[in-house]
C-alpha cells in the first residue's frame, strides 16, 4: 500500500485514519483516488470539501458505528454507504458487545481487500449494483451450544456471497484452529483473500476460453470436490506437495489450489507495494536491489523482488522472536500459477504486461 500524507500539515497519515494526529485535520479514504484525502472542517459533518479543491464528499454511514469506516462518498451519490460497506449483506448482531470488536476487525480487513482489488483494476460491484455477478459478505457466528439449530458457520463462497465466521476474529480461537488444521498461516485478511479468489475464479475463468489453460496449470476442477476434501482431511496432502502447490490445502482440489494461490498473489502484491512506497532497498551480496511497485510489471520480475522482501520480512520477525510472517516456499510450478493469475488480472483490468527487463541495482560501497 502506498504512503499517505496529510494535505494540511504534510505529516504521515495511515490507511485507517479519520483524523490527522498532528494537526487534527479531517481525513478520509477516497476510493476513486486510492488515497487518504484531507478535508476542510465544516459545522455539520455532512458535506466535507477537499482541501485540494477537487469537490466534496460525505462520510460513510458506518463512520459512527462499530464498523469504524473512514471511507468517503462523493456528495452527488445518494448511497449512505461507501464502496466497501455496500458489499455487506449480513453484519453481526451488534447488541452483543463482543460482536462489535469482531465487526471492527472484519471491516478493517475487508477495506484492505477492496483497496487491493481496486488498485489491480478488478471489477468490484455489490449485489445491489450487479445482482448476477456482484460480491457480498455475510459475517455470521456459530449458534451457541444448546440453542435451537446448534449450527456451525462455515467460512466459504457461493455464487458471489462470501461468509466469514466471527470466530476468525478471536485470536486464541483462530490460532487453535490453525494448529488443529496444521496450517502455517491463518489470518482474517488471509480468509478474505482466499474466499475472494473463488469469486474471481467464477468471474475470470468459469465458462470462458481460459478454462483449458486453467486445467493445464491447476488441474481439472470437474473432479469431485466433496470427495477430494474428504480424502485431504483423512489422508493429508501428497508428501511432495511443496513442489507443485503453495500450501498443503492447495493440493486437495484445483479450486482450492486457485484460491490459495490467488490469496498469495494478493499477499505478494500488497506487501511489495508497501515495500516500494517505503523506499526499501535490499542488500544481497555486493548489490543492492531497489524494490519497485509491482503494478504493471511482469511476474518474473515480481518473483525476484518478492524473494528478497520475503527473506527480509522473515529475518526481521526472527530478530523479534516472532514466527516467520511468510513461511512458504514458492516452487517453479507455483511461480507458473502465480504468473497465470497475474496475467489474467492484467487482462481483466485492460492492461498489457511489458516484457521483463533487468531490475535496477546499486553497487554497494
Amino acid at each position: 500500500m502506498r504512503n499517505f500524507l496529510c494535505g494540511n500539515c504534510g505529516r504521515r497519515v495511515f490507511f485507517e485514519n479519520s483524523r490527522c494526529l498532528s494537526c487534527q485535520s479531517e481525513l478520509g479514504f477516497v476510493p476513486a483516488d486510492l488515497a487518504i484525502v484531507t478535508f476542510q472542517p465544516v459545522a455539520a459533518d455532512r458535506s466535507l470539501p477537499r482541501v485540494d479543491g477537487k469537490g466534496s464528499h460525505r462520510r460513510c454511514a458506518n463512520h459512527t458505528t462499530a464498523g469504524g469506516c473512514n471511507w468517503m462518498i462523493p456528495v452527488e451519490r445518494p448511497d449512505p454507504f461507501c464502496r466497501s460497506c455496500r458489499l455487506n449483506h449480513i453484519i453481526p448482531d451488534l447488541s452483543v458487545i463482543r460482536n462489535q470488536q469482531a465487526w471492527l476487525k472484519l471491516e478493517a480487513a475487508k477495506r484492505r481487500l477492496v483497496y487491493n482489488l481496486i488498485s489491480l483494476g478488478l471489477p468490484v460491484a455489490s449485489k445491489q449494483e450487479d445482482p448476477a455477478c456482484g460480491l457480498a459478505f455475510d459475517f455470521l457466528e456459530d449458534t451457541p451450544p444448546g440453542a435451537p439449530g446448534d449450527d456451525h458457520v462455515l467460512t466459504g463462497h457461493v455464487a458471489g456471497l462470501i461468509t466469514i465466521n466471527l470466530n476468525e476474529t478471536d485470536d486464541p480461537k483462530r490460532e487453535a484452529a490453525r494448529q488443529e488444521m496444521g496450517e502455517m498461516y491463518r489470518t482474517v485478511l488471509g480468509h478474505f483473500r482466499h474466499e475472494v479468489g473463488h469469486y474471481y475464479w467464477d468471474r475470470l475463468v468459469r465458462d470462458t476460453p481460459r478454462i483449458e489453460s486453467f486445467r493445464k496449470v491447476f488441474g481439472d476442477e470437474r473432479m469431485n470436490y466433496a470427495s477430494a476434501l474428504a480424502s485431504h482431511y483423512a489422508q493429508g496432502p501428497p508428501p511432495d506437495w511443496q513442489l507443485r502447490h503453495v500450501s498443503a490445502y492447495a493440493a486437495c482440489h484445483p479450486w482450492e489450489d486457485w484460491a490459495e494461490t490467488w490469496a498469495h498473489y494478493l499477499h505478494i502484491i500488497d506487501t511489495l507495494d508497501t515495500a516500494a512506497a517505503e523506499g526499501l532497498i535490499v542488500q544481497e551480496g555486493p548489490d543492492q536491489t531497489v524494490i519497485l511497485p509491482p503494478h504493471g510489471r511482469p511476474f518474473s520480475e515480481i518473483a525476484i523482488q518478492w524473494r528478497n522482501v520475503r527473506l527480509l520480512l522473515n529475518g526481521l520477525n526472527r530478530s523479534m522472536g516472532l514466527p516467520d510472517p511468510y513461511p512458504f516456499f514458492l516452487a517453479e510450478a507455483v511461480i507458473g500459477k502465480l504468473t497465470l493469475i497475474h496475467d489474467w488480472v492484467a487482462e481483466a483490468a485492460g492492461k498489457v504486461m511489458p516484457q521483463a527487463a533487468p531490475l535496477p541495482t546499486k553497487q554497494s560501497a
